[in-house]
């Protein structure tokens, strides 16, 4: 059997390669996911006796919720493993994992503001789910804000390491928050410890929108930092071969 050294990759001018390598399969997996989720959400579930058909917004609204929290927790440990052992490729993945990870928790609060003005009366609420993951969007913010702020690249992979660590904390918050206090926000319809509270056809176009939105995050992120990669890595001589004939230094 065949083993695969993945300590091979994390030199950044061979991740690059292999990261180039992924791109098109995740974009193309989350195309596919994507379309095939949305057909089951949109069309073949049935109308909710409840909510009748905004309840279908769950099908980019969970799935974006999911990731926003999966995403932070992956910049957490990446950010905490290139601080802890000095690993460039690693505080690559955490920067790029960033942007994605906003834009995730973006959506998700922006679709809950959509499923919310139907549901409870109106867009926003201070409940303790949405005001945690409110949160969770400024922390994004405020890790790349904190890199962008600091020129030089080592340190600032260290100050936003730390900000990225102290900030996982939050995680938690947002997902036993609907256990913990008493709020609008319902209680969630999957878990782990019991069965679904869903229809069977409703859970299957959500789990394929988020296999989607795996795939999609996926393609971007190594995508992103393939382009980190480049700039930092500038003066190495292997990214120096990469660059066209005729194009300036």
């Amino acid at each position: 059997m065949t083993r695969i050294n993945w300590f091979y990759y994390a030199a950044p001018a061979r991740f690059y390669g292999l990261a180039g390598k992924l791109v098109p399969w995740c974009a193309a997996a989350a195309v596919v996911l994507g379309l095939w989720g949305l057909w089951i959400g949109l069309v073949v579930a049935p109308t909710d006796f409840q909510q009748r058909d905004s309840y279908r917004i769950i099908f980019i609204h969970v799935p974006a919720s999911w990731m926003s929290m999966v995403l932070y927790v992956a910049m957490a440990f990446w950010s905490a493993f290139g601080l802890i052992f000095n690993a460039r490729l690693a505080a690559m993945l955490a920067q790029a994992i960033a942007p994605t990870g906003a834009l995730m928790t973006f959506l998700s609060l922006w679709t809950g503001a959509l499923w919310g003005k139907p549901t409870w009366g109106t867009w926003w609420v201070w409940d303790a789910r949405l005001t945690s993951e409110l949160l969770l969007l400024f922390l994004y913010i405020g890790y790349m804000s904190l890199r962008a702020a600091i020129d030089d690249e080592r340190r600032a992979d260290r100050a936003s390491a730390v900000l990225a660590i102290v900030g996982v904390v939050n995680v938690p918050i947002i997902y036993f928050s609907v256990q913990w206090w008493n709020t609008l926000h319902q209680g969630a319809s999957v878990s782990v410890s019991k069965a679904p509270t869903m229809a069977a056809i409703m859970l299957q176009g959500m789990l394929v929108m988020a296999l989607a939105m795996w795939a999609y995050a996926f393609a971007v992120v190594f995508a992103r930092v393939r382009l980190i990669i480049r700039e930092r890595e500038q003066g190495a001589a292997w990214v120096r071969e990469l660059r066209p004939a005729g194009a300036l230094p």
